[in-house]
């Protein structure tokens, strides 16, 4: 079943870039609303999760009509991104540069500028795929991390998807593509990553809404291993527009263990993004599990 499984969403996904990108954009979005809230009155396992963490950004210990409404939100900007990301290469790069709105790139840029990398750490927020071709086109071609997909020929599919935008996409494989991460920093080159939810047994706890989460080390890691800048990024849409923050520069703590400075970092970084996410809750499309307490009370 598992292998039908995968056939579908491979078929499902080419369906997508094949015939939804050549969609009257007007119709797209129609289709992709109903899709959405069709979606959410369903009130699925990942709509049940979205809730439980829009609980916690909210601060509320329940779900009530608030939550609920804001979750409808949430999944009309979760299903205008994949509508967005079918379409994107389609999009010409008068488009892509005329419609994002930026504020604090200019120190990104300066210290790529410069000669030393940076590290782009964003959640899952707006429209990052947008935001990495906008910076392609902008004049700074960069290097991601893909997580592995089943079946291949769907991760192939996305890896060639966001080649198409001008990204270098190394597959999900610990050592060997942190590895490559750090050539690409050391010779001054831009690097993104999205870091609000861990994948790997190697998570480092953060206080996040208070209460503990777990996230990806490798942001601070990298920073501390190469001495490239760490730049927090969250992105929302307004109107039509994409819109992103570059915050300040996340330094490397002066004093400490590598691992201290490891950990303060992330939690610096999850500090960045709640503050982001609380600005812009329907625009965070997180449907899978981030906290701790949600590991542990139910099964996987």
């Amino acid at each position: 079943m598992s292998g039908l499984r995968d056939e579908a969403a491979d078929a499902a996904y080419a369906l997508g870039w094949g015939v939804v990108r050549k969609t009257p954009e007007r119709v797209g979005r129609l289709v992709f609303a109903a899709l959405a809230d069709r979606t959410w009155q369903r009130h699925g396992g990942g709509v049940q999760q979205l809730e439980r963490n829009l609980c916690r950004v909210l601060g509320k210990k329940e779900v009530d009509d608030e939550v609920r409404v804001l979750s409808k939100r949430v999944l009309r900007s979760y299903f205008r991104y994949w509508l967005e990301v079918f379409r994107l290469p389609e999009y010409d790069r008068d488009r892509i540069l005329g419609k994002m709105r930026v504020t604090g790139h200019e120190k990104l840029f300066a210290t790529l500028d410069s000669g030393r990398g940076a590290i782009v750490a964003l959640p899952h927020m707006g429209n990052y795929e947008q935001a990495g071709a906008w910076l392609v086109h902008s004049g700074y071609p960069f290097t991601t991390v893909a997580e592995r997909l089943k079946p291949e020929s769907l991760f192939d599919r996305f890896v060639a998807f966001r080649e198409s935008l001008g990204m270098e996409v190394l597959a999900h494989r610990g050592a060997s593509a942190y590895g490559r991460l750090a050539q690409r920093l050391r010779a001054g080159r831009p690097v993104c990553l999205v870091v609000d939810r861990d994948l790997t047994a190697g998570g480092i706890d953060v206080d996040f809404f208070g209460e503990t989460a777990r996230m990806p080390a490798v942001s601070g890691a990298l920073a501390v291993q190469t001495g490239a800048a760490l730049y927090p990024v969250t992105l929302w849409y307004e109107g039509d527009y994409w819109c992103a923050r570059v915050h300040d520069e996340i330094p490397v703590p002066e004093s400490g263990g590598r691992q201290d400075k490891i950990r303060a970092m992330t939690q610096d970084l999850a500090d960045v993004f709640a503050a982001g996410i609380a600005a812009h809750p329907q625009d965070w499309h997180m449907l899978q599990r981030v906290w701790v307490a949600d590991f542990t009370e139910r099964p996987a």
